[in-house]
């Protein structure tokens, strides 16, 4: 059985260069970056690497690359969520080839699926599978949530190792926590960054966070500071991740400000390109610098 996910698992940014290309060389430095910062793991094709707007090829070229870069130093988890059941399939056995540890499926976006529905929807990608997956609870994004006691009646599949929740509720967190309670196999991460500190203190076992690929040393240290139950630091540390998220994914008027907030430090920081996948598009000249004068204020880029 594989190992299951603890610790910080950066949600890696697609790096691209136009409409259907990739950014190779931009890849492997931002690959490179986040395995330095001493991540955990590394999650590809997910919602802050733009996979639902992406094209098969480049699904397909992100993975291979991914993969054969990381060379089993961490493990590699994959996104593999579509609207198109063939095709989530198709990606898994993908991820397996090339040696990814798991997959990560949300529900399919698009169609208000019940919860009866989602139970059998995933147990049959389940029965299609051969990787560990996780659960990914994402109710901004699919307009449905994973009731706790959905997730609890998926999760007696024996491939399904845990759930990544990025509803930002923690309500929502202790009631999976609860429905889950008694089984020890199973891995709790979080993806709201603002809601780390609190999650790991009431038994998060790790945490998926956009800013981790420009600045992972931060997140991973309150991880460790978590594991040693240092709550003075982790104070500090959760103050250092705010202040993150507020001047770096508070520039832009839209929702899409925090990807396009990421590639854009990402950028600044000579790593990769800041384009984004359609409909998006990289922040202009005026959004450039006010994230140039908040990495510097935040000391992550001198003057």
């Amino acid at each position: 059985m594989a190992k299951l996910l603890k610790g910080i698992i950066p949600p890696m940014v697609t790096p691209l260069l136009g409409r259907d290309k990739l950014d190779c060389e931009g890849l492997e430095r931002l690959i490179e970056h986040i395995l330095n910062g001493g991540v955990h793991g590394l999650f590809i094709l997910g919602t802050t690497g733009e996979a639902p707007s992406l094209s098969y090829k480049i699904r397909n070229e992100l993975l291979e690359k991914t993969c054969k870069q990381v060379a089993g130093r961490v493990p590699v988890v994959v996104g593999i969520a579509d609207t198109i059941f063939e095709e989530t399939v198709k990606l898994a056995d993908k991820a397996e080839k090339c040696g990814a540890h798991s997959v990560v499926l949300t529900q399919p976006y698009y169609f208000p699926a019940g919860q009866e529905e989602l139970k059998e929807y995933y147990f049959d990608v389940l029965n299609e599978i051969n990787l560990p997956l996780y659960l990914y609870n994402i109710p901004s994004n699919t307009k449905i949530k994973l009731e706790p006691e959905t997730v609890a009646a998926i999760a007696t599949h024996p491939l399904v190792h845990g759930l990544k929740d990025s509803s930002g509720d923690m309500t929502y967190f202790h009631y999976v926590k609860k429905a889950m309670k008694g089984r020890e196999n199973f891995s709790m991460l979080v993806g709201y960054e603002q809601l780390i500190c609190e999650a790991l203190m009431m038994g998060a076992d790790g945490g998926v966070h956009g800013g981790a690929n420009f600045y992972p040393e931060l997140y991973v240290k309150l991880y460790e500071a978590s594991l040693i139950k240092d709550y003075e630091k982790m104070k500090v540390l959760h103050e250092e991740i705010i202040d993150v998220c507020l001047s770096l994914y508070g520039v832009g008027r839209y929702g899409s400000s925090l990807i396009k907030g990421i590639k854009c430090v990402l950028s600044l920081l000579g790593i990769c390109s800041d384009a984004t996948a359609e409909p998006f598009h990289a922040f202009k000249t005026p959004e450039k610098e006010k994230i140039r004068q908040h990495l510097i204020n935040l000391g992550l880029l001198k003057v």
